[in-house]
């Protein structure tokens, strides 16, 4: 299903559909700063990450994502060499002004915030933001039926990467959070690793993975939004 729809994406979407875009200058961040700011102000629970590539330098652009959303809009984020730019890609009869009324001040005012702070508040924001990029590509591999390895691994990246971020850990219901996440490591290790997910796993897995989420995502608008 998401093969179809990057597919649909590049080779319908960008031309053919209506658009809405800004840019958004990167100073004094740097483009991977922006970018994980980004990435997370357009998040939500009900979009999926269909595509994800990160630039090789955190100084300079190249990262690129594709959001999917079950409103059947798709949002692009750019890291271009100078700005950062965000496109909403909508059909005739909706409209993409969110990206214009609610994302682009919701981003300039985090990036304010967030370049205010000191080094050790930066770096727990963008590693909880890691851990929301990790439990999206692992809920992408699933809906992919991707291999139990693959899963295995992104599920551990999640796990690992949240277990040294205090902000993460010492959340309320970071440890219910961190014995889901355990728990399907757990399933995905006993199952046989080069096949796909089986179907009857997807269901709960995806609804864990929603639910860890949403409560990530609060958590780190509500330290992003003080």
């Amino acid at each position: 299903m998401e093969n179809r729809l990057l597919n649909q994406f590049n080779n319908v979407i960008t031309s053919q559909w209506l658009s809405k875009q800004i840019e958004i200058p990167y100073g004094p961040l740097t483009p991977r700063e922006l970018f994980e700011l980004a990435y997370h102000t357009c998040n939500s629970v009900t979009m999926r990450n269909i595509h994800i590539k990160l630039s090789s330098s955190e100084d300079q652009g190249g990262s690129k994502a594709i959001l999917y959303s079950n409103s059947k809009k798709f949002t692009a984020i750019e890291a271009l060499d100078n700005s950062l730019k965000i496109t909403k890609y909508f059909s005739e009869g909706t409209t993409g002004d969110k990206v214009i009324t609610e994302i682009q001040p919701a981003l300039k005012r985090r990036k304010e915030i967030f370049a205010s702070k000191d080094t050790e508040f930066k770096t727990q924001i963008l590693k909880s933001i890691l851990v929301e990029r990790k439990l999206d590509e692992c809920a992408n591999l699933v809906m992919l039926k991707g291999i139990n390895r693959k899963i295995y691994f992104a599920i551990g990246d999640a796990r690992e990467s949240a277990a040294v971020v205090p902000m993460f850990m010492e959340a309320e219901g970071a440890s219910l959070v961190q014995l889901a996440l355990n728990k399907w490591m757990e399933t995905a290790q006993r199952l046989e690793q080069e096949q796909t997910f089986p179907d009857n796993l997807v269901s709960g897995i995806l609804k864990n993975i929603t639910q860890i989420k949403r409560w990530l995502l609060d958590l780190i608008s509500s330290n992003l939004d003080k």
